[in-house]
């Protein structure tokens, strides 16, 4: 009986014909020849490289559209796969056949231009019109990219993601009634080295070329170091070049893609570009993002890096918006696909207002109490929010995020969704699936089943448990191992019966690179090493080693040969090799044991699910389904079939897609407010030559305080009024509903600050002492009759009480019971417009926790059109020949309550006519509203929370989070003004 010989740490499969023979195992996975210079994955041959010259894919290869029937299994009835004594061929042509229908009927649902009659989604959402186009956001495209100057680029299949690639070329195929078009980041393109011909010739120099290891570098003489080759700053691209890639891409019949070209404005020039540091568009989201939705915490650090990172992950997204609105058209579906664009739907929605926006998260989802410990919590959900739709891989991961919406933002949530800005984000659970007619296809070649029976007669006699993943801290490649050493030591009846093949080949994220690959790498071969040691033999290993990526062929026919398929990831969004192997089971019924913490475990719910970190409870499940009777393995694997033959990648996005579309249909009407785009507010901010702010107070500049008193200005507060109103561009007002006395007191030492106190009733000019009181001839006979109205409920709540204005009077009930007071209030805003309000010219305004009555003609909205007005009149006696000079270029109105409402009505009012002759443009006005996201509003863009308010005018003034002024500013500004800063410029400024 054959038997393998005993495995020291990695180790190689039996050599492949055309492989060269692996003699460098010594080395580190990045710098073996066995790893770089076979460039196949699971899921990849050497000979899908090679196909049709490296062009595209040939027909039948695994990146090909169609291998099989590329139909979907839409929702089938529940028994419509699970039939007695149906065939597995069978199972996969019903689901196929079910998807078509669907498909159909959703083409004639959304593509009315296609068919006249009426479908069923056109009866649910007649005013619905779709385009028929959709745009995928994702951050790689699906090739790997090899440059070569003023010649065709080298397109080749990335590794990795088949199942989101085989969801574009699905819909990118013609079994799809979309148009479909990829938007996606070029990926990091290799340097062309020297390549003279013929092949063989060797390169001109090496001094560009880095040495294979550390052995190989020149070795100093008399202690100097050799010389440094000069490095070549960055990759030069010419346009040409470039325009040859962007055709090459979008006339690939597999899959239309637009490239987004990631680099600084001073390095993309009008001749070309120039790609320096690839590498750090990817460092936020794989450092940051990727690790803590994995629930991994990093060490604290002075967070500069961070700054830097997350100011590239911002304009990263910039340019994706940017790239999406060049092809977008209106009734245009776009799908944002991935932790690394969590902050572009909010972008394009601030764009786009209108735009129809899905967000789908591949990687699993934190919940609110380690979501917390990320400094940029809040701008990543907002990002979010954005979304029409938000999709996940299992329930769990989609009730944290609305937990954190909740608990992080304080937006109102439920299982279906979360109320922001003014609107309502749906979530749902879309359990991504695998082609399973193409890898039931691929499974089966003449290939794949000689070395299946090469691996069955190999390890005959033998129980086989496999494992492959990828060598980074959440696979728990080491909690597998221990658990196994754990089973062997519980059940000595095994021992030299088992073995278990293990197959790691090296992570794609950078974060993992940075040592912690080498420590897990280390780990894992003192663990092999132990188990090896302890239950091995000379003639036999209880675990094969295999650190290396190996072919599509042989993963299959591992599959296949597999006895128990063994899944200890700690942390996982979606693993797809339990899929695949539910497909490779189809005859022999080999048992899944699964991780509860992978994304497929609430999908395959007939599989044994473990704890990984429950090593005796791991080795107890291994020795079940080693003993499980063949009636229940066969009624198991029954029941995964049927659900990864009808649960497929096509049912997913049909899916994702049909949910979408309920979703717009139901709130086709409904426009929410988007998050403010400071990058663009800056941009329009510097162009302009003269520019006017309108400030609310509380809740606006200062946060809402139990006592109105208590609300000061705080020190940045006053240092950015200060530097605003020092630019005499500026014209800077606090239209506030406080009393002369606390203006003038709080904030009248800022020279150059405007005043309207009392919602309108008086007003401050800047440069000015003396305040003007607008309604001095008004009848104030009012006042008493409110004021007895206010007392009678002021001796009702206790902790209620007045305030007494010039013009107006207010009944706070901030210190009262929340439950009391706000019934209250309603029974007292009732009594007075019955009676005061009837008899009067005045109107009650319900505030927060609060009432106040003031004069009906006297309002903020007044004020903001008098000031637009005046200081339009004012620019206009100049006489400028330029009319764009004649008028306001910049107006920022910003409020968080009920009587700021009328500020911004005003100010759509005044830009409204389209024409030119508008009192200051639509696209120069910038009215925000503060606080609630339940909030429907009459302004144009939101904001959290007032310091968000502060962050803005500290932006335009160019002050530091520290107060410092413009010359500091840049040191210390927050990261999210650092990231509009660095949008604007499009470069990292040079004093961090």
């Amino acid at each position: 009986m054959a038997q393998k010989p005993e495995a020291k740490g990695s180790k190689s499969l039996p050599h492949r014909p055309g492989v060269p023979e692996r003699s460098d195992s010594f080395l580190p996975p990045h710098l073996r020849s066995s790893a770089t210079a076979v460039p196949v994955t699971p899921d990849i041959t050497q000979e899908t490289y090679e196909s049709n010259g490296g062009q595209g894919p040939s027909k039948g290869d695994y990146f090909s559209r169609r291998a099989l029937d590329h139909a979907i299994a839409a929702s089938p009835a529940p028994d419509t796969t699970n039939r007695e004594g149906q065939s597995f061929l069978n199972k996969v042509t019903v689901g196929a056949q079910e998807g078509k229908k669907w498909m159909n009927r959703l083409s004639e649902a959304t593509m009315s231009g296609r068919r006249e009659s009426m479908s069923e989604f056109r009866e649910i959402s007649p005013d619905l019109s779709l385009s028929g186009n959709i745009i995928s956001a994702t951050f790689n495209i699906p090739h790997s990219l090899k440059y070569r100057k003023g010649s065709d680029w080298e397109l080749t299949p990335r590794r990795g993601q088949s199942a989101l690639f085989d969801s574009f070329s699905y819909l990118s195929s013609d079994d799809s009634p979309w148009n479909h078009t990829v938007v996606a980041w070029t990926g990091e393109i290799e340097t062309p080295t020297d390549t003279p011909s013929p092949p063989s010739t060797p390169p001109t120099t090496t001094v560009h070329l880095s040495a294979l290891n550390h052995l190989s570098r020149p070795v100093p003489i008399d202690g100097a170091a050799p010389p440094t080759p000069p490095l070549v700053d960055g990759l030069w691209i010419p346009r040409d070049d470039m325009l040859r890639l962007e055709n090459q891409l979008s006339h690939n019949k597999r899959i239309k893609t637009i490239p987004v070209w990631l680099a600084d404005d001073s390095d993309g020039l009008e001749e070309g570009i120039r790609l320096k540091d690839q590498a750090r568009w990817r460092r936020y989201a794989e450092h940051d993002l990727y690790t803590l939705f994995h629930y991994k915490q990093h060490e604290p650090t002075d967070g500069r890096a961070e700054r830097v990172q997350w100011a590239d992950y911002y304009r990263m997204n910039q340019k994706f918006a940017n790239r999406i609105l060049e092809v977008y058209k209106p009734g245009d579906i776009v799908i944002v696909h991935d932790y690394n664009l969590m902050l572009l739907p909010s972008m394009l929605r601030q764009r786009s207002p209108h735009m129809y926006i899905s967000f789908y998260l591949h990687s699993p989802f934190p919940s609110s109490e380690f979501l917390r410990c990320l400094p940029r919590r809040k701008e990543v959900l907002e990002g979010v929010l954005g979304a029409n739709l938000v999709g996940f891989q299992s329930y769990s991961y989609s009730r944290h995020f609305a937990s954190c919406c909740t608990r992080i933002l304080g937006f109102p949530s439920d299982t279906a969704g979360i109320d922001a800005y003014g609107g309502r984000v749906e979530i749902g659970v879309f359990p991504i699936g695998i082609d399973a007619t193409k890898v039931a296809s691929l499974a089966w070649t003449d290939s794949v089943n000689e070395k299946y029976e090469n691996l069955k007669k190999l390890y005959s006699g033998k129980k086989v448990i496999v494992g492959r993943d990828r060598l980074d801290t959440v696979r728990g490649v080491a909690q597998k191992l221990m658990a196994f050493e754990r089973f062997l030591e519980m059940y000595p009846e095994w021992r030299e019966k088992v073995v278990l093949i293990q197959v790691t080949s090296p992570t794609s994220i950078e974060e993992e690179m940075d040592g912690s690959e080498s420590r897990i790498a280390s780990r894992v071969s003192e663990l092999i090493m132990k188990i090896n040691g302890m239950y091995g033999s000379l003639g036999f290993a209880p675990v094969q080693h295999y650190a290396q990526y190996i072919s599509q062929d042989e993963y299959f026919a591992l599959l296949r040969a597999a006895d128990i398929g063994l899944i200890t990831s700690v942390r996982d969004g979606m693993n797809t090799t339990s899929l695949e192997y539910v497909i490779c089971q189809r005859d022999s019924a080999g048992p899944l044991i699964l991780s509860e913490f992978s994304g497929t475990a609430g999908s395959l719910k007939d599989a044994i699910h473990i704890n990984p970190w429950d090593l005796s409870g791991v080795a107890e499940a291994i020795n079940n389904a080693l003993v499980m009777p063949e009636e229940k393995r066969e009624a198991m694997q029954k029941n995964l079939l049927a659900h990864v033959t009808s649960k497929n990648v096509q049912f997913w996005i049909v899916g994702f897609l049909r949910r979408l579309v309920s979703v717009l249909g139901s709130r086709k009407n409904i426009i929410s407010t988007p998050l403010l785009d400071r990058s663009e507010m800056l941009r329009r901010y510097r162009a302009a030559k003269k520019r006017l702010f309108m400030f609310d107070y509380d809740g606006t500049l200062t946060p809402i305080v139990r006592e109105p008193s208590a609300a000061v200005p705080s020190e940045r507060v006053i240092t950015s009024l200060k530097a605003l109103a020092a630019d005499p561009r500026n014209a800077v007002w606090i239209i506030s509903g406080r009393d002369q006395e606390f203006l003038s007191h709080h904030l009248g030492h800022i020279p150059g600050l405007g005043f309207s106190a009392e919602h309108g009733s008086f007003m401050r000019n800047p440069g000015s002492t003396e305040w003007e009181n607008l309604v001095e001839k008004f009848d104030m006979g009012w006042q008493e009759e409110v004021i007895a109205v206010f007392q009678k409920y002021t001796d009702k709540v206790p902790g209620s009480f007045i305030e007494r204005k010039r013009c107006a009077l207010t009944w706070h009930y901030r210190l009262a019971d929340p439950e009391q007071g706000l019934h209250m209030s309603r029974e007292c805003q009732k009594e007075l417009e019955g009676t005061v309000a009837r008899k009067w010219d005045v109107e009650v305004m319900p505030g927060k926790a609060n009432i106040e009555v003031r004069p009906t003609f006297i309002n903020k909205g007044e004020i903001a059109k008098r000031l637009v007005n005046t200081y339009n009149a004012e620019l206009k006696a100049l006489g400028s020949d330029d009319e764009s000079a004649q008028k306001l270029e910049f107006v920022l109105c910003m409020g968080d309550d009920f009587t700021d409402e009328d500020m911004f009505r005003a100010l759509n009012g005044l830009s409204a006519p389209s024409d030119g002759t508008a009192e200051v443009e639509a696209d120069n006005t910038f009215s925000v509203t503060v606080g609630a996201s339940t909030k429907v509003t009459l302004a144009r863009w939101h904001v959290l929370e007032p310091q968000d308010v502060i962050e803005c005018a500290a932006l335009l003034a160019g002050v530091g989070g520290s107060g410092t002024g413009a010359t500091e500013g840049v040191l210390s500004m927050g990261e999210n003004n650092l990231a509009a800063l660095a949008a604007v410029e499009d470069r990292i400024p040079e004093k961090l």
